[in-house]
């Protein structure tokens, strides 16, 4: 049987090379992925924004609903 290295040598090198770049790029992606995600995207907007959403005011108002008022208003949002 007839091995030939300098084939085998030129893969092993496409393989590093390859196994190197994929590192190299998902670390970019890391990278790039932490840069454009908000550092904290439930903070207290700024200026003239407004926080859509009161966690702590709908939890009181729905605990003071019927039934039937709950589940009108389950359809008339489409939750």
């Amino acid at each position: 049987m007839i091995v030939h290295l300098r084939k085998w040598l030129e893969r092993l090198k496409f393989l590093l090379l390859f196994l190197l770049l994929t590192y190299l790029f998902s670390h970019l992606f890391q990278a790039f992925t932490a840069w454009m995600e908000p550092h904290d995207p439930y903070r207290k907007p700024h200026g003239q924004a407004v926080k859509a959403f009161h966690e702590q005011a709908s939890l009181v108002e729905v605990e003071d609903m019927s039934a039937a008022e709950r589940l009108r208003l389950f359809y008339w949002y489409g939750e």
